[in-house]
């Protein structure tokens, strides 16, 4: 299943009911799952962003479906990025000419 990576930071709602994000967390873990995915990591970070989180998708629909749901919360704003395994990164570079 491919992996996504997600950077986060709560908006101002999102901040002012930071008490209530575990909660949100618990249930994105949960509507990610019923959508086929998987709720792999997530990090509190300092810095540019609040969150880091790592999933598993079936695909770029259901990413995209997923992200769009956690920004339906008005909590977070996220940016994504797909990522390749080790072994993907090796083939991709093995393939160049």
């Amino acid at each position: 299943m491919p992996t996504y990576i997600a950077l986060a930071n709560w908006t101002d709602r999102g901040a002012q009911q930071v008490k209530e994000s575990p909660k949100r967390v618990d249930m994105a873990r949960q509507a990610l799952a019923e959508m086929g995915g998987e709720f792999k990591s997530l990090y509190m970070t300092l810095g540019d962003y609040d969150l880091v989180f790592i999933y598993e998708a079936p695909d770029d629909a259901v990413a995209a479906r997923f992200m769009l749901l956690l920004g339906k919360l008005g909590t977070v704003r996220t940016r994504t990025l797909k990522a390749f395994p080790e072994a993907a990164y090796r083939e991709i570079i093995h393939s160049l000419h």
